[in-house]
Protein backbone atom coordinates (compact mmCIF):
# COMPACT_ATOMS: atom_id res chain seq x y z
CA UNK A 1 0.00 0.00 0.00
CA UNK A 2 1.11 3.16 -1.31
CA UNK A 3 -0.16 7.00 -0.40
CA UNK A 4 -0.58 9.57 -3.34
CA UNK A 5 -1.57 12.82 -3.44
CA UNK A 6 -4.98 12.79 -4.88
CA UNK A 7 -3.68 14.09 -8.32
CA UNK A 8 -1.46 11.52 -9.17
CA UNK A 9 -4.74 9.22 -9.11
CA UNK A 10 -6.21 11.24 -11.96
CA UNK A 11 -9.69 12.75 -11.75
CA UNK A 12 -11.68 10.00 -13.65
CA UNK A 13 -10.20 7.37 -11.18
CA UNK A 14 -11.42 9.50 -8.46
CA UNK A 15 -14.90 10.06 -9.78
CA UNK A 16 -15.64 6.42 -10.51
CA UNK A 17 -14.25 5.38 -7.00
CA UNK A 18 -17.24 7.99 -5.04
CA UNK A 19 -19.64 6.85 -7.51
CA UNK A 20 -18.99 2.71 -6.50
CA UNK A 21 -18.85 3.98 -3.03
CA UNK A 22 -21.16 6.55 -2.19
CA UNK A 23 -23.04 6.92 -5.40
CA UNK A 24 -21.66 10.03 -5.99
CA UNK A 25 -18.62 12.93 -5.64
CA UNK A 26 -21.23 15.16 -3.79
CA UNK A 27 -20.73 15.63 0.07
CA UNK A 28 -23.23 17.83 1.82
CA UNK A 29 -22.36 18.34 5.35
CA UNK A 30 -23.14 21.57 7.79
CA UNK A 31 -19.70 23.24 6.58
CA UNK A 32 -20.54 23.15 3.25
CA UNK A 33 -21.36 21.51 -0.18
CA UNK A 34 -18.73 19.63 -1.62
CA UNK A 35 -17.47 18.17 -5.07
CA UNK A 36 -15.19 15.25 -3.43
CA UNK A 37 -13.59 14.37 -6.47
CA UNK A 38 -12.37 18.06 -6.98
CA UNK A 39 -10.82 18.52 -3.55
CA UNK A 40 -7.05 18.16 -2.22
CA UNK A 41 -6.86 15.10 -0.78
CA UNK A 42 -4.61 11.79 -0.95
CA UNK A 43 -5.57 7.90 -2.45
CA UNK A 44 -4.07 4.42 -1.00
CA UNK A 45 -3.04 2.45 -3.94
CA UNK A 46 -2.68 -1.28 -3.64
CA UNK A 47 0.09 -3.34 -5.50
CA UNK A 48 -1.57 -3.96 -8.14
CA UNK A 49 -2.50 -0.07 -8.63
CA UNK A 50 -6.06 0.01 -7.89
CA UNK A 51 -7.26 2.63 -5.41
CA UNK A 52 -8.31 1.51 -1.76
CA UNK A 53 -8.53 4.19 0.06
CA UNK A 54 -9.21 7.97 -0.31
CA UNK A 55 -9.20 11.27 1.98
CA UNK A 56 -10.26 14.62 1.21
CA UNK A 57 -9.80 17.96 3.18
CA UNK A 58 -10.17 21.68 2.67
CA UNK A 59 -7.97 24.20 4.66
CA UNK A 60 -9.63 27.33 6.11
CA UNK A 61 -6.96 29.71 7.46
CA UNK A 62 -5.27 27.27 10.13
CA UNK A 63 -7.44 24.55 10.30
CA UNK A 64 -8.19 21.62 8.15
CA UNK A 65 -11.09 19.66 8.03
CA UNK A 66 -11.44 16.28 6.94
CA UNK A 67 -14.31 15.79 4.20
CA UNK A 68 -14.37 12.30 3.16
CA UNK A 69 -12.38 9.23 3.76
CA UNK A 70 -13.36 5.83 2.31
CA UNK A 71 -11.13 2.38 2.73
CA UNK A 72 -12.35 -0.27 1.01
CA UNK A 73 -10.98 -2.56 3.75
CA UNK A 74 -11.35 -2.42 6.94
CA UNK A 75 -8.68 -3.07 9.72
CA UNK A 76 -5.91 -2.77 7.28
CA UNK A 77 -4.62 0.63 8.65
CA UNK A 78 -5.66 2.24 5.30
CA UNK A 79 -8.02 4.93 6.99
CA UNK A 80 -5.21 5.38 9.70
CA UNK A 81 -2.75 5.99 6.85
CA UNK A 82 -4.72 8.37 4.84
CA UNK A 83 -5.53 10.51 8.20
CA UNK A 84 -1.94 10.43 8.93
CA UNK A 85 -0.90 11.65 5.42
CA UNK A 86 -3.29 14.86 6.10
CA UNK A 87 -2.20 15.59 9.75
CA UNK A 88 1.53 15.68 8.14
CA UNK A 89 0.58 18.18 5.56
CA UNK A 90 -1.55 20.01 8.00
CA UNK A 91 1.37 20.62 10.53
CA UNK A 92 3.66 21.43 7.60
CA UNK A 93 0.96 23.94 6.38
CA UNK A 94 1.20 25.65 10.19
CA UNK A 95 -2.95 24.37 10.64
CA UNK A 96 -3.69 24.24 14.77
CA UNK A 97 -6.55 21.59 14.54
CA UNK A 98 -7.63 19.06 12.12
CA UNK A 99 -12.28 18.36 12.30
CA UNK A 100 -14.31 16.60 10.63
CA UNK A 101 -18.24 15.66 10.80
CA UNK A 102 -19.95 12.38 10.49
CA UNK A 103 -23.67 11.18 10.99
CA UNK A 104 -24.70 9.98 14.43
CA UNK A 105 -25.15 6.62 13.40
CA UNK A 106 -21.40 6.46 12.09
CA UNK A 107 -20.35 4.63 15.41
CA UNK A 108 -17.61 2.84 13.41
CA UNK A 109 -16.07 6.45 12.22
CA UNK A 110 -16.68 7.88 15.81
CA UNK A 111 -14.65 4.77 17.58
CA UNK A 112 -12.66 5.07 14.59
CA UNK A 113 -11.60 8.88 15.40
CA UNK A 114 -11.55 8.39 19.16
CA UNK A 115 -9.22 5.99 18.99
CA UNK A 116 -6.34 7.98 16.87
CA UNK A 117 -6.99 11.32 19.40
CA UNK A 118 -9.89 13.22 18.12
CA UNK A 119 -12.45 14.55 20.45
CA UNK A 120 -16.20 15.23 20.46
CA UNK A 121 -16.51 19.17 19.66
CA UNK A 122 -20.17 19.90 19.42
CA UNK A 123 -23.45 18.06 18.15
CA UNK A 124 -25.20 19.74 15.37
CA UNK A 125 -28.69 18.85 15.81
CA UNK A 126 -31.18 17.66 12.64
CA UNK A 127 -28.04 19.28 10.11
CA UNK A 128 -28.98 16.30 8.22
CA UNK A 129 -32.93 17.29 7.31
CA UNK A 130 -31.20 20.38 5.87
CA UNK A 131 -28.51 18.09 3.90
CA UNK A 132 -31.58 16.76 2.59
CA UNK A 133 -33.07 19.39 1.01
CA UNK A 134 -29.93 20.03 -1.24
CA UNK A 135 -29.20 15.97 -1.92
CA UNK A 136 -32.31 14.13 -1.16
CA UNK A 137 -30.79 10.87 -1.64
CA UNK A 138 -29.24 10.90 1.64
CA UNK A 139 -31.69 7.79 3.49
CA UNK A 140 -33.22 8.31 6.74
CA UNK A 141 -31.49 5.35 8.29
CA UNK A 142 -28.23 4.39 8.53
CA UNK A 143 -25.57 1.93 10.25
CA UNK A 144 -27.68 -0.59 12.50
CA UNK A 145 -31.22 1.10 11.88
CA UNK A 146 -30.37 4.35 13.44
CA UNK A 147 -31.94 7.34 12.20
CA UNK A 148 -29.71 9.91 10.31
CA UNK A 149 -30.29 13.22 11.88
CA UNK A 150 -27.87 14.99 13.23
CA UNK A 151 -23.90 15.60 12.60
CA UNK A 152 -20.88 15.57 15.30
CA UNK A 153 -17.94 17.54 15.07
CA UNK A 154 -14.52 15.87 16.03
CA UNK A 155 -11.36 17.88 16.31
CA UNK A 156 -7.74 17.26 16.82
CA UNK A 157 -5.60 19.52 18.05
CA UNK A 158 -2.02 18.98 16.64
CA UNK A 159 1.24 19.95 18.19
CA UNK A 160 3.57 20.78 15.36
Amino acid sequence: MRIYAIEESGKNKIIEFFKLHWGSSKMVISSGVYDCSALDGFTSINDDGEIIGVITYIIKNDECEIISLNSIKEGQGIGTSLVQAVESFAINRNCKLVRLITTNDNLLALKFYQKRGFILSRIINNAVEKARKIKPDIPPVGYDGIPIRDEIELIKVLNS
